[in-house]
This record gives C-alpha cells, structure tokens and sequence, in this order.
C-alpha cells in the first residue's frame, strides 16, 4: 500500500505542476490577469483554433487525473486508517 501511495503522490505533484503549466499557456481573453503578464500583447499573434482546442483537451484531461488521484488518495488514506 505504501508504494501505491508514493507513485500516486508522485502523480499528483507532476499533475499539479503539468496543470499550472498548461493553464498559464492559455491565451488569454483579455482585461484580466493574462494582460499583467503579456497576454494583451501577443494575442493578435497567438495560436490557431486547433492548437488552442488541443491545449483545452489536455489541460481538462490532466485536471481529471489530478483529481481522480487526489479521490484514490482519500480512499487509501481511508481504507489504511
């Protein structure tokens, strides 16, 4: 049971970062915190629809692993208690 926690822990950190990562790459709409950072001034130039409709798949695929591991976690932490 330890080892299935540990790979998961480690699934979860690398999930949360992937997920940052990936929604910080999104481009931004305007008016909000995307512009502080540069968004406003690359949008014109920004991606095509299926790169962005890509980036949309991957980044809610990764947050349904990320909270299907958090969900397992609770169960162990659960089942071990």
């Amino acid at each position: 049971m330890d080892a299935l926690r540990i790979i998961l822990q480690v699934i979860l950190v690398l999930s949360s970062f992937l997920v940052v990562v990936l929604v910080l790459l999104h481009k931004g709409k305007g008016g909000g915190l995307s512009d502080m950072f540069g968004g406003g001034v690359s949008s014109g130039a920004g991606s095509s629809g299926v790169a962005e409709r890509n980036l949309n798949r991957l980044t809610i695929g990764l947050a349904l692993l990320w909270t299907l591991v958090v969900v397992l976690l609770g169960l162990i932490q659960r089942v071990s208690a």
